[in-house]
C-alpha cells in the first residue's frame, strides 16, 4: 500500500470525524479499536472513506433523476434486523438510518455487496461462492423491484413470520420471545411503587441543569409525533426518569444520547416505555451530494434521520420523532425489546447464505421503492421502481457483473486499507486522536 493511500485514509477520517474525536476521544479510541478487529469491522465504521472513494466513480446505471432517491447510506450485512411495526406486526427489514440520505440507488447495492464479500472472506468462503452470493443478492433485488411495478400498494409487502425462512425466521422468533417487561427489568427497578433507571457503567445521572434541558427538549419532541400515531392516553408521555447513555454501536462514538422512561398507555408498571434520545449524525453522503429540497426541508440531522426512517421503513415506530438541545438535533424513538439484529454467527454453509441474501435483496428493494411518491412526506416525487427498471432495462447480467466486480475489488482493497488504518492508528498518525 502506498504512503499516499495511508495519508488519504487519515485525511478522510480527520475531515469527517475530527470534531467528534476531539469532543470524546475515549469513545473514538474504543470505536477505532473495534474497527481494528478485522476488515469487516473496519468497513462498518468507515462509510466516509467508502463515499470518498465512490462518489465520483462513473455509474452507467443511474441517470440524473435516479441519482437522488432515498437510500440507506450505510447498507452492510450487519444493518438488518427485526422491529415491531406500528400495527403490532414483527417485521424483518433494514435498520439503522443514521446515514440515510438521497443518492444513487446503486450505492446501497455496492456497499452491501462489498460488505458481504468481506464477511464471507472472514468465514473462509471460496471466491466462487462469494461471486454466487453477490449475484443472488442483486438478482433478488431486481426481481423485487419489478414485483413493485405491478403492485398497486408497494407498502404492504414485508418479511414477517408468515413468509420468512432460515436466519430471517430465526431472528423473528428471537424477537417474538422478547418482552417489554424483560427490557424494563434489565434497565430499571421499582422503588416505593415507582419505576426508575438503575445505575450502570453505561448510564449516568444528570445534574439539575442537564436534566432540565433534556425535559425541555422532550417537550418539544412531542410536537413532532404525527396525530395519527400519537398515544391516546393523556398520561402516556409523562416522564418518570431520565439518564445519560453511552455504549451505542461503532458509528455512534462521541454522540450524546439519553434514555427517557415514560408512563406508557396506562399506569400499570408493565406498560412503562423506554425512549432513546440520540444526537443526530451528519450523514456522510450529504457532504458529497447536494439536494436543495431536502436541505431546505430538514431542521437538523435528528430531523433528517427521523424523516428518512419514515420514508424508508413502512409503518415505522409510533414514537419516532425529533427535537433539539443546545442547537444540536436529536432523533427520538422507542428502545424496543423486539429489535434483534441479524445474527451471522451460525450462518456457515453456502446454501444458508444464498437463501439469506435472497431475502436481503428483497428487503433492500423494499426500502428503495417504498420511499418514493407513495410515501407520506417524502421529498422524492417519482416512482423509484420505475426509474430503476428503466435504468436496468434488459441488461440484468450487466448490472450483476458491474456490482460484483466492484464488490470483489473493493473488498480486496478494504483488507489492505484495514492494515494501513491499524498501522496509522498505532503509529499516532491521527492528529485528533492518540492510540493511548
Amino acid at each position: 500500500m502506498s504512503p499516499a493511500r495511508s495519508d488519504e485514509i487519515v485525511d478522510v477520517f480527520e475531515r469527517h470525524l475530527a470534531d467528534l474525536m476531539e469532543h470524546d476521544p475515549l469513545a473514538f479510541r474504543q470505536r477505532f479499536r473495534k474497527m481494528a478487529n478485522d476488515p469487516f469491522a473496519f468497513f462498518r465504521g468507515s462509510a466516509c472513506l467508502f463515499y470518498n472513494d465512490v462518489h465520483e466513480r462513473p455509474d452507467p446505471w443511474c441517470r440524473d433523476d435516479s441519482t437522488l432517491v432515498w437510500i440507506h447510506g450505510d447498507l452492510h450485512a450487519a444493518n438488518f434486523g427485526t422491529y415491531m411495526d406500528a400495527r403490532g406486526i414483527l417485521v424483518f427489514d433494514v435498520n439503522d438510518f443514521d446515514e440515510a440520505y438521497v443518492g444513487h440507488w446503486t450505492w446501497d447495492l455496492c456497499r452491501f455487496s462489498a460488505s458481504i464479500a468481506l464477511l464471507l472472506w472472514n468465514k473462509a468462503f471460496p471466491d466462487d461462492v462469494i461471486d454466487d452470493v453477490i449475484e443472488r443478492y442483486v438478482r433478488s433485488y431486481i426481481g423485487q423491484v419489478r414485483f413493485y411495478l405491478d403492485e398497486d400498494d408497494d407498502h404492504e409487502w414485508a418479511l414477517h413470520l408468515d413468509n420468512a425462512r432460515g436466519a430471517v425466521l430465526d431472528s423473528l422468533h428471537a424477537a417474538r420471545g422478547a418482552s417489554r417487561q424483560g427490557l424494563l427489568d434489565g434497565s430499571s427497578r421499582v422503588v416505593d411503587q415507582q419505576r426508575t433507571f438503575v445505575g450502570s457503567s453505561s448510564a449516568r445521572r444528570l445534574d439539575d441543569d442537564e436534566h432540565e434541558r433534556v425535559l425541555d427538549a422532550f417537550s418539544r419532541y412531542l410536537d413532532t409525533i404525527p396525530d395519527t400515531r400519537r398515544q391516546e392516553s393523556e398520561i402516556a408521555y409523562d416522564v418518570k426518569d431520565v439518564v445519560g447513555r453511552s455504549g451505542f454501536g461503532i458509528g455512534s462514538a462521541g454522540l450524546a444520547s439519553y434514555n427517557v422512561l415514560i408512563e406508557g398507555r396506562s399506569q400499570a408498571l408493565e406498560n412503562d416505555v423506554v425512549l432513546t434520545m440520540k444526537q443526530g449524525v451528519d450523514a456522510v453522503i450529504g457532504r458529497f451530494v447536494q439536494h436543495e429540497r431536502l436541505d431546505d426541508a430538514i431542521e437538523h440531522h435528528g430531523h433528517r434521520t427521523a424523516l428518512s426512517q419514515h420514508a424508508l421503513q413502512v409503518h415505522a415506530d409510533p414514537f419516532l420523532g425529533w427535537t433539539s438541545m443546545n442547537d444540536t438535533g436529536f432523533v427520538v424513538a422507542e428502545l424496543s425489546p423486539y429489535e434483534a439484529d441479524l445474527d451471522w454467527g451460525d450462518v456457515a454453509e453456502p446454501d444458508e447464505v444464498l437463501e439469506l441474501v435472497e431475502d436481503l435483496g428483497k428487503a433492500t428493494a423494499k426500502v428503495h421503492c417504498a420511499s418514493d411518491a407513495d410515501a407520506a412526506g417524502t421529498i422524492v416525487d417519482a416512482q423509484v421502481e420505475g426509474l430503476i427498471d428503466r435504468d436496468i432495462g434488459d441488461d440484468i447480467d450487466g448490472l450483476v457483473d458491474w456490482v460484483r466486480e466492484f464488490a470483489i475489488g473493493y473488498a480486496r482493497s478494504t483488507r489492505d486499507d484495514h492494515t494501513v488504518f491499524v498501522e496509522a492508528f498505532r503509529g499516532g498518525a491521527f492528529q485528533s486522536l492518540s492510540a493511548t
